[in-house]
């Protein structure tokens, strides 16, 4: 399956909700927002028919998103499901880790190959005012839980924000001078309005790779195939791995090979985009296989070459992350 621009498309991130228990202020208001009705959520049994279309399609790698996809009941099943797709695609999972400790054993059990888990902060009382919630000990529980169950090679994505948590972009990094983990910076991506952070909070990809050099030497390491959007590098001795994705200063558009599917049935060919196609509707309609791929590669052509976000002629869509899938 390729778009337009000749991209190969291979990876389907899959929400499976809306709903959060977090409500982070570059995510959400502070009185949170209507849920999606539950009638409007994709079942399960729809959510699989749409990964068993885009595994014949040509998609190799799904991801488990939300909202937080932790909180919908079923999900280690629903995991288990996905894993057994007749092609075996890999199937891995963004959390914030909130519910990660608990779960990590039976989701690896299931079939789950790897996690990532957004933290913005590894100070509690900074970790509740960027999430409006408490819980930091449970996400580190979470990370050491994950990493023992053998959810690896465990990833940890942080967003600097300037004047925010810019300052610990330096103690992220020596987790991974402790753990064999993957580090990962991600540039602050505006998607909606109406939140507490705005683009000038934007903390830039070379200012992120200025703090971490005051840590330690940091040492690129040479991109393999297909290696997703972020740079990489190490530390001398390091276990760990430290990324940084410049996902506004310097766009990896040109090497996007993903769609978005959104707990509503609504197939999103780029983040950015506010162009959607409608999959629930044909689902309830009784699709054969052969149009739900035949929608899937529609949208696929839909991809644009690139995002705009930054530009004059940007606009910020309706939905916000936490109904994006991120």
């Amino acid at each position: 399956m390729k778009d337009t621009f000749g991209r190969k498309i291979e990876y389907l991130r899959l929400s499976v909700t809306d709903r959060c228990n977090l409500r982070c202020r570059y995510c959400m208001p502070a009185d949170g927002v209507d849920a999606i009705g539950h009638v409007d959520v994709l079942s399960y049994e729809e959510l699989l028919r749409v990964a068993h279309a885009a595994t014949r399609c040509g998609v190799k790698k799904i991801r488990v998103t939300g909202g937080e996809p932790l909180v919908r009941r079923g999900i280690v099943d629903f995991i288990r499901e996905l894993g057994a797709l007749p092609t075996r695609p890999e199937i891995t999972l963004t959390t914030n880790g909130l519910l990660l400790a608990e779960m990590a054993a039976d989701l690896r059990r299931a079939g789950l190959s790897r996690v990532n888990v957004s933290l913005d902060s590894l100070r509690e009382d900074r970790f509740t005012y960027i999430t409006r919630r408490p819980g930091l000990n449970k996400v580190l529980a979470g990370l050491y839980e994950a990493d023992a169950a053998g959810l690896t090679p465990l990833k940890v994505n942080m967003v600097p924000l300037k004047g925010v948590n810019d300052d610990e972009i330096g103690d992220f990094a020596r987790l991974a001078l402790e753990n064999p983990w993957e580090i990962r910076f991600i540039e602050f991506m505006p998607v909606s309005g109406g939140l507490d952070f705005t683009p000038e909070h934007m903390f830039p990809a070379t200012a992120i790779l200025e703090e971490l050099g005051k840590v330690a030497k940091l040492i690129p390491l040479l991109r393999q195939g297909p290696s997703g959007p972020a740079r990489m590098f190490h530390y001398p001795d390091s276990p760990g791995r430290i990324g940084v994705i410049p996902a506004i200063s310097d766009h990896f558009c040109g090497e996007c090979n993903r769609m978005r599917l959104t707990a509503d049935g609504r197939v999103r060919p780029c983040l950015f985009s506010t162009e959607e196609l409608d999959m629930r509707d044909a689902l309830r309609h009784q699709a054969s296989d052969e149009e739900l791929e035949a929608l899937l590669r529609t949208a696929a052509c839909a991809k644009p070459k690139r995002h705009h976000i930054g530009e004059d002629k940007f606009r910020q869509g309706k939905r916000r992350m936490h109904g994006i899938g991120g």
